[in-house]
């Protein structure tokens, strides 16, 4: 992992600077508020995790944990940090921080026609590199399609859904629909 270290978030400083950085790496449609981040960190159904290299902030994790698998929620790396490791290496101690937990992670699929699609692309690849493999399932999350890749396990729609509605919240259960698989290679 080089100079890269996760730690769970301990400041308020921390969370200004995963706040700051959650604005500026996911679009608008793609954010939870805030708030729920926070409060299901109180529960202690999320864990929030801060990347740092060195002693600097170098990027943040969010999970949701439950019954032996856990959501990757949200990985965002600094823009200074980019393209040096951090994203491989957070995603390496991520899987060691959950030993015997399957992880698994929802991507906006790449098989689905639209904007960003070499970015789609890349992101999918940058999984797959670090062991993620495809869960060949879909769905349609808040009617954005994506793509479900595990570590250590594969995810169909009924876990996946379960799992949402146990660990995350029942009313956005209700906001996930299955997608049919698509054969279709990139």
């Amino acid at each position: 992992m080089g100079d890269f270290r996760l730690v769970g978030i301990r400041t308020p400083l921390e969370w200004w600077q995963i706040w700051r950085l959650y604005r500026q790496a996911f679009p608008r449609e793609e954010r939870k508020p805030f708030t729920i981040i926070r409060r299901m960190h109180r529960m202690g159904k999320t864990d929030v995790w801060v990347l740092r290299r060195g002693g600097a902030f170098a990027g943040f994790a969010t999970t949701i944990n439950g019954d032996g698998l856990v959501l990757l929620d949200y990985l965002a790396v600094s823009e200074r940090q980019r393209g040096r490791g951090a994203g491989s290496a957070a995603l390496q101690a991520l899987t060691e921080a959950y030993p015997g937990c399957g992880l698994f992670v929802e991507i906006e699929s790449a098989f689905c026609p639209g904007e960003d699609q070499a970015q789609k692309q890349r992101r999918r690849l940058f999984y797959q590199r670090a062991g993620f493999a495809s869960c060949r399932t879909m769905a349609s999350v808040f009617g954005v399609p994506m793509e479900l890749l595990g570590h250590g396990c594969c995810v169909d729609f009924e876990t996946y859904h379960r799992f949402y509605c146990t660990h995350y919240s029942a009313w956005a259960g209700q906001h996930i629909m299955p997608l049919p698989w698509s054969e279709e290679e990139i």
